[in-house]
């Protein structure tokens, strides 16, 4: 067991969710479900704490009912390695009800926020000549889904030579 682990907590959708994410993503399954017992507090014999794994990383997920719900200061990362895997996981988190966020940020239908981010962005954002990243940086923020053919193309495009720096 992995020393600090996820804890997502959902209104009653905690099944559902688990359902999606470890369709989503490979090297994924459902480790644990304990079900409410008589005490409750939910139905009895309904979810109530999911275990899993995503891409080999542990979750686990609770019905605790409407208390609570997701917002942005909390997000899930994404490191992707193609434009392929960028849009495959772009277009199956905002099904049925997602959000398209900006630079790359999106919200399931459940509410909690992803980045789906291409590793080359990090790497054309760190790269030493400011005006490349820079112009890198401006094209990102035009962006909701990251587009890897337009973030080079910034990066390439030459700053012309009495431009200020």
């Amino acid at each position: 067991m992995q020393k600090i682990t996820t804890y997502l907590w959902f209104d009653d959708q905690a099944e559902e969710a688990v359902a999606l994410y470890t369709s989503v993503f490979k090297d994924s399954r459902i480790t644990d479900v304990q079900r409410f017992g008589d005490a409750g507090p939910g139905p009895k014999g309904s979810v109530m704490v999911m275990r899993f794994e995503l891409a080999g990383q542990e979750f686990i997920a609770l019905n605790g009912g409407p208390e609570f719900t997701f917002n942005e200061s909390v997000s899930l990362y994404v490191d992707c390695t193609s434009q392929q895997e960028v849009d495959e996981l772009w277009e199956k988190l905002t099904a049925d009800g997602g959000q398209e966020g900006p630079c790359g940020w999106l919200k399931d239908r459940f509410g909690l926020s992803w980045q789906i981010i291409p590793r080359i962005l990090t790497d054309l954002l760190a790269d030493k000549d400011p005006a490349r990243s820079e112009r890198v940086m401006k094209a990102m923020f035009t962006m909701k889904k990251i587009d890897i053919q337009a973030l080079q193309a910034a990066y390439n495009r030459a700053t012309p030579p009495n431009a200020p720096r």
